[in-house]
């Protein structure tokens, strides 16, 4: 869920054990996220090169490419997205759906922190910082979006790629990405799982009339 949480790289202590092909795999992408977040620290995003991550990372940057496409994808890619429609189908068939899908963003954005809240800061700021992270988040929307529809196809019994379906689930992905921004506008001060509870809840009701002073 790339807009909202940090990179995952371990699975929940309930999934099956993973492969050694699957380790390493995972063992990489962290080391060059690693990297990443070591030279950015150091001496900022623009001047962060791939030729410097892969060094760093102790890889090639014929690697680094191979894992992800772009620089921006290095800070915005996580593990997240892939576990989503697992997670769903784990959740109680009578729940409502927007209080399955509050604790499907509210998971992923407790596990982002409680792994690395420096780096969730440090994502966040990228984002809102760096027009061309912020650019290829919006562009990753997609397919997160394109997860949670098939998601919501599922729970609900409706078309994935019907309108009201898409328009959903986009609205959702949507307002994770506002809720994070604002999160870091203001200093990463306020609660973030608190603020995702918020986003949930306007959208399932709308903005609360303004109360008169």
């Amino acid at each position: 869920m790339t807009p909202m949480t940090a990179a995952q790289t371990t699975s929940p202590a309930d999934r099956p054990p993973l492969g050694l092909r699957e380790r390493k795999k995972i063992k990489t992408r962290t080391a060059i996220r690693t990297a990443t977040y070591e030279l950015v620290g150091e001496q900022g995003y623009d001047a962060t090169t791939i030729e410097q991550i892969a060094d760093r990372a102790e890889v090639s940057p014929s690697t680094v490419f191979r894992y992800f496409p772009t620089k921006e994808d290095i800070v915005l890619t996580d593990e997240y997205d892939p576990l989503m429609l697992d997670d769903l189908r784990r959740r109680p068939a009578d729940e409502p759906l927007v209080e399955s899908l509050r604790f499907l963003v509210r998971r992923a954005v407790t596990l982002g922190l409680a792994e690395s809240p420096e780096l969730v800061r440090l994502r966040m700021r990228l984002m809102l910082e760096v027009p061309a992270v912020r650019s290829r988040a919006v562009e990753s929307m997609s397919a997160t979006g394109g997860v949670l529809c098939r998601a919501i196809g599922e729970r609900t019994g409706r078309d994935p790629g019907s309108l009201e379906v898409r328009i959903w689930a986009m609205a959702l992905v949507g307002g994770m990405m506002e809720a994070s921004l604002y999160w870091a506008e203001n200093g990463c001060r306020e609660d973030l799982p608190a603020l995702f509870d918020r986003a949930v809840d306007i959208l399932a009701q709308g903005p609360a009339p303004r109360e008169n002073p």
